[in-house]
């Protein structure tokens, strides 16, 4: 069972003492700082007009601005609109809907709007699958035939047989933003829980599914989130985990704590869920419960926050009357349970090991001093590791690709999977009595293969293969090395066309990424692909903070190392230049959630770098964001300004309060969504309004609010392509790219 606490990220979310630009500190801070020493004043709003702005023949909106300020540790700190963060209002609904006009009145006369529309549309348009799962002699598994909005959920009991629908989300709403976000066949496969997800939220709705008739059951689980669901031996029911139901009006924006674990018992209403475990002395823990494959033990990971550190407990599910036993607790590393032979555990790792290992711990002698060393810590990050077929299959990072190595129980190398290039493999699910199972390959020029994978003989097959309308003969991958404002050498990838020439001319769009210990492997993008197509580069730096190398990785761009994430993008930026990649008029930077911090941190920092930044669903007031929702669990991330020490170095580098007034900053299109309840659309609300305040200059800086959707999990593919569209679009326009896709002509 790894431990999935990652899945509640700002994903895009996403901090060390960020600087400040050589016009001296920012307005808002040099305020804060003058009122140092004041009397503390509780926060307060005056209201005034609001103003409007004209930069350019741009007419931006009137956006009121308060006189709403909080004292931090003697700090006085300006929050003029902190209205914003009521998303509820009618004002605010005003607001967004006068930005989106503004917006997309400025988008709808990009001429090349509608030929990247079509071409996007036209590449987007292939069969995808997801991996196949077996259970009870039958495979399940996704399908999309390319444009549906929402993939459809398949069944068949051979792989080579016609596959039966199970269910078809796009059937549960008319726009397509209700989707399937989990699904599990019991043991025998006859039945079917899974979990909706309605206009991108984090919430869960989980339902049953008879698998032969297709009836869909009277069970309904409500109030779930960052949670999957687990079947007992029996199939009698299933453990997950929820929160208590919110307050009326606080369902997107209230905070989350006090998980609880659950047993549902099939046929039974919600309100008569047997609890598991809770802990009513600890509001921050969360519950993942876990049945072992033999049935005979419940493991439970505990996790509080996003920092890869849990507890591992487990229940002796033959003595119903027992308690649950503290088999690791601390938090002092990670611990992923992989699997179980009775009473030893199989355990991924990075305690005594930041590159990760893999150990055995026998139950009845838990002592760490008792724990069996299987697999060692190995120069290259372990990322992945699953028990099947009698094997363990490992997943290592060699400078941010895949390799993959299949070892026996006691940690002997068997073999490695041989992979068909440089790129991001991963699946391997099954069971230990089962040596069938599954695995995609991608890369940036090679959308998702599923391979077949026996694991007894080593062999690979090709499962399912999309068929992209292009030619990736044509393109190229290269990975290089850079250096850092302090030295640290910082991969990065780069994919272009071939013949690309080193003139410093050629548009150039860099992603960044650099926190919670994610990696940013290859991966294909539809999008990517068309900007690849109009001449652009596309270049990925493998920032700290992420999962490239390690939690040494990861710590050195964490908490008050944060502004090492910020130079090493810089230093990105600065060396596509310095190799006469792109020059600043034709580069673009982009990043989502913590990216989307990243971004606004380094346009705020240096306006100058770039000609255009695009930050998406981005963390933005780091001062007031562990107050909403799941915010708090990033605390161990980036700190908190309750904490004095921390508050400070936040304010240095929070991206909506380092805006300086009367700056010329790059174009900008700010996107975020209306029911986005990881990272609330209010940082990216208060972002844009203090933009287009602080703004003198004659680029665009505009938001585009999307309505119905979320942080991006499940959003419809016609969502998508239009957002594609509209950046795309956006960067034609501000980087001068001539070389655009035609629009197709009108049927007759």
């Amino acid at each position: 069972m790894k431990h999935t606490i990652l899945g509640i990220l700002v994903l895009g979310c996403s901090l060390l003492l960020a600087g400040w630009n050589l016009q001296g500190p920012p307005a808002a801070v040099q305020a804060s700082l003058i009122a140092k020493g004041q009397r503390p004043r509780k926060p307060q709003t005056q209201v005034k007009e609001p103003e409007k702005v004209t930069v350019g023949t741009i007419h931006y909106p009137p956006t009121r601005r308060g006189d709403t300020q909080d004292d931090y540790h003697g700090t006085l700190v300006r929050d003029p609109y902190r209205w914003l963060e009521d998303t509820d209002s009618e004002e605010t609904a005003t607001w967004i809907g006068q930005q989106n006009k503004t917006t997309f009145g400025y988008l709808e006369q990009i001429p090349a709007r509608e030929g990247i529309r079509d071409r996007l549309t036209l590449l987007w348009n292939y069969e995808r699958f997801g991996r196949p799962y077996k259970r009870g002699g039958r495979y399940f598994f996704t399908h999309n035939d390319g444009l549906q909005n929402q993939s459809l959920l398949f069944t068949s009991d051979n792989l080579d047989d016609e596959p039966r629908l199970l269910l078809d989300p796009n059937q549960l709403s008319e726009d397509g933003t209700v989707a399937l976000a989990g699904w599990q066949p019991s043991h025998d496969g006859h039945l079917l829980a899974f979990a909706l997800a309605s206009a991108g939220s984090d919430w869960r709705e989980w339902k049953l599914l008879d698998v032969s008739s297709g009836e869909v059951l009277e069970d309904h689980l409500q109030w779930v989130k960052f949670s999957g669901i687990s079947w007992s031996a029996d199939d009698s029911g299933f453990y997950y985990s929820r929160y208590d139901e919110p307050a009326e009006g606080t369902e997107f924006s209230g905070t989350n704590h006090y998980q609880k674990l659950f047993f549902h018992t099939l046929g039974q209403p919600q309100s008569e869920d047997r609890l598991i475990y809770q802990r009513e002395d600890e509001k921050e823990w969360g519950f993942g419960g876990h049945v072992t494959e033999d049935g005979h033990f419940l493991v439970i990971s505990i996790w509080k926050g996003t920092l890869r550190k849990n507890q591992l407990f487990y229940k002796d599910l033959e003595d119903p009357d027992g308690d649950v036993v503290e088999l690791i607790s601390g938090f002092d590393a990670s611990y992923d349970f992989l699997g179980n032979i009775g009473s030893r555990f199989w355990v991924m790792t990075n305690s005594e090991a930041p590159q990760r290992r893999v150990i055995c711990i026998d139950i009845e002698h838990p002592g760490r001093e008792e724990w069996e060393e299987i697999i060692a810590e190995q120069e290259e990050t372990l990322e992945e590791t699953s028990m099947v077929g009698g094997k363990l299959v490992a997943s290592y990072l060699h400078h941010a690709h895949s390799e993959i190595r299949v070892h026996d129980t006691d940690g002997k190398l068997s073999r490695k999977v041989r992979l068909p290039g440089i790129g991001s493999a991963g699946g391997f699910g099954g069971r230990q009595d089962e040596s069938e199972t599954f695995y995609t390959f991608s890369n940036y020029t090679t959308p998702a293969t599923i391979y077949r994978y026996d694991v007894s003989s080593g062999r690979s097959s090709i499962y399912r293969q999309p068929d992209v309308d292009f030619d990736p003969s044509r393109y190229r991958t290269e990975q290089v090395f850079y250096e850092s404002k302090d030295g640290t050498r910082v991969p990065m990838f780069l994919v272009y066309r071939k013949g690309m020439k080193r003139n410093g001319q050629n548009p150039t769009l860099l992603y960044g990424y650099g926190g919670f210990d994610i990696s940013m492997t290859p991966g294909f993008s539809v999008t990517n692909l068309v900007w690849m197509e109009m001449g652009g580069v596309y270049a990925v730096a493998n920032l700290r903070g992420g999962g490239e190398y390690g939690e040494r990785w990861h710590e050195a761009g964490m908490l008050d190392n944060k502004q090492n994430v910020f130079d090493d993008f810089i230093a990105a930026a600065e060396w596509l230049m310095d190799e006469k990649i792109t020059c600043r008029e034709r580069l673009a930077i982009r990043g989502g959630s913590n990216g989307g911090l990243l971004v606004g941190a380094v346009m705020s920092q240096r306006p100058l770098l770039c000609a255009a930044a695009l930050p998406a669903v981005g963390v933005m007031d780091m001062l007031r964001y562990h107050k909403f929702t799941i915010g708090w669990a990033w605390v161990s991330e980036y700190g908190s300004s309750d904490d004095a020490a921390q508050f400070q170095n936040l304010l240095g580098y929070s991206p909506y309060h380092n805006l300086q007034e009367g700056s010329s900053y790059p174009a900008t299109l700010v996107t975020t969504a209306d029911h986005d309840d990881r990272v609330v659309p209010g940082h990216s609300f208060k972002f844009a309004a203090a933009l287009q305040h602080a703004h003198h200059g004659k680029a665009p800086v505009l938001i585009r609010i999307e309505t119905s959707a979320g942080h991006g999990a499940g959003t419809p593919t016609s969502k998508r392509i239009a957002a594609a569209t509209d950046m795309l679009a956006f960067l034609v326009r501000n980087l001068d790219i001539q070389q655009v896709p035609k629009a197709s002509p009108e049927p007759e």
